[in-house]
């Protein structure tokens, strides 16, 4: 014990003296964290609270591009620009000044309106209450398309959300158009209306509750776990370079003429950085906390789940550290441990899900992705934040996370033990 202090202590002194080193570990994160969480929260209020300018080329002229435009202004989601021409707004569009222009075609209203007619007149033929039903004939009406023209830049997510509503708008004028036909062909056209539009089928969001409140995650909450993962993972670049340069500055040599194992060398690396993770994950969770809900962010509770998210935390901090001294025992220069070690923490950040969803990944990525310990470690605290689940559920993954140290611990002391027997 004596041993694993002195090499404990050794670590602390080396890492105190290094202020741009301890404010890469701790300052960087939280600032990381603040700038992302604020960008996320600007982007959802553009979304849902601000109007997005989209411009408009009414070709029709009629009902039914009346119908689409007050549906468009009464979505409090955009701005409608009416332009007058389609090259023009094309133009526009293109050379990303605006993100979306909408192209109705010409005489939309009146081809709906008579192909409408004719379905309907073909079907009450059918039927015999058409007196000249015999006399129906159905005229080809070639179909319409509503051009919509999105800026290149412009992500698939947003072009997918635009495409659905205009889609579901589109219909259900559509169907009102039918039920406006039937009516009027039943001799009803100027009394009350025979047919409920409503939509009968409706779709309802279920979400978790508690203490008879619904839980809505926020971006806070997605977060905080996110890039706490990522600032405890990030010290296999300064862990790893701290023993590239004991290496080659003789440290290491010293060390090993006196009768000290290389596994307590790691042990005092692997408790002053586990330390550091923890204080690194207090911090996020401080700023998470009180800061956020004092510039304008959504909060966090978690005064209920901290003693899971301090395990969750320790033993992602295990596999970071376990990954790091792996890293620092088979590097032989720091120009081998930084980049490298930048580059897998990327590699990791990806796989692990916190830039994309795991469950938008290929197929084959997301299978990597399994065995991320990145992704198991946000998967835990996932489960603690927005799951309320108990210790029970979490227990896989921190086995997971336990046997990743465990099994990067061995592999460097026995890569030592053979490279130094050589």
């Amino acid at each position: 014990m004596h041993k694993l202090w002195a090499s404990t202590y050794k670590e602390f002194l080396l890492l105190v003296r290094d202020l741009g080193g301890i404010a890469i570990l701790f300052i960087m994160p939280l600032l990381l964290l603040i700038v992302i969480t604020l960008v996320q929260d600007s982007t959802f209020k553009t979304i849902s609270d601000v109007k997005i300018p989209v411009l408009l080329v009414d070709n029709d002229r009629g009902e039914i591009s009346k119908n689409i435009i007050e549906n468009l202004s009464e979505s409090n989601s955009f701005e409608i620009i009416q332009k007058s021409s389609e090259e023009e707004a094309e133009d526009e569009v293109f050379s990303g000044k605006f993100q979306l222009a909408i192209v109705i075609p010409e005489n939309l209203s009146a081809s709906l309106q008579k192909k409408v007619d004719q379905n309907v007149e073909e079907i009450l033929s059918k039927f015999g209450l058409e007196e000249d039903s015999l006399a129906v004939k159905k005229e080809t009406i070639s179909k319409k398309e509503v051009r919509l023209y999105f800026d290149p830049a412009t992500q698939t997510s947003f072009k997918s959300s635009v495409k659905n509503g205009i889609d579901k708008m589109i219909s259900k004028i559509e169907t009102q158009s039918i039920y406006k036909a039937f009516q009027t062909e039943l001799g009803e056209e100027d009394s009350q209306p025979i047919f409920d539009t409503e939509n009968f089928i409706a779709f309802k969001e279920i979400l978790p509750t508690k203490n008879n409140e619904e839980i809505i995650p926020n971006s806070a909450q997605h977060n905080v776990p996110a890039w706490t993962l990522f600032a405890i993972f990030f010290i296999i670049v300064p862990l790893g370079i701290n023993l590239v340069k004991e290496k080659n500055q003789g440290t290491f040599v010293r060390l090993r003429t006196n009768p000290v194992s290389y596994a307590t060398v790691l042990g005092g690396k692997t408790i002053v950085y586990l330390v550091v993770c923890l204080i690194q994950f207090t911090l996020m969770l401080l700023v998470g906390i009180y800061l956020f809900p004092a510039i304008g962010l959504p909060g966090i509770e978690v005064w209920a789940k901290l003693p899971m998210l301090y395990i969750v935390a320790f033993f992602a901090g295990l596999a970071a550290i376990g990954l790091g001294l792996l890293l620092g025992t088979i590097a032989k220069t720091q120009e081998q441990a930084a980049p490298f070690g930048s580059t897998l923490v990327v590699i990791l950040v990806a796989l692990g899900g916190v830039w994309v969803a795991v469950f938008v990944m290929p197929k084959f990525m997301q299978v990597i992705s399994k065995i991320s310990p990145m992704n198991w470690g946000l998967e835990a605290f996932y489960d603690v934040f927005l799951r309320n689940v108990g210790f029970v559920k979490i227990l896989p993954e921190i086995l997971l996370l336990l046997l990743f140290f465990l099994a990067t611990m061995l592999f460097a002391i026995i890569y030592n033990r053979r490279k130094n027997a050589v």
